[in-house]
């Protein structure tokens, strides 16, 4: 099996968060999630996203995926 590759795509959880005054705690917990997962999300750490959690964080977080997600166009 060939060795994972890295993704270039980059997630803004913390600066939603912020915007939003709202903790992982509570995201966590309107969303239906742990605090773990929501900060391996929020980190950077996550090597998936079901389409079923984004939509959830963007009805909770009142945003669209795009405020989410980036993807980095530079090579690291």
């Amino acid at each position: 099996m060939p060795p994972e590759a890295t993704h270039r795509i980059r997630i803004h959880l913390d600066a939603v968060l912020a915007e939003r005054g709202m903790t992982v705690a509570e995201l966590a917990e309107r969303v239906g999630l742990t605090p773990v997962n929501i900060s391996v999300l929020k980190n950077g750490r996550a090597k998936a996203i079901r389409f079923s959690t984004l939509s959830k964080l963007c009805e909770v977080l009142d945003c669209q995926p795009g405020d989410l997600l980036t993807f980095d166009r530079q090579r690291d």
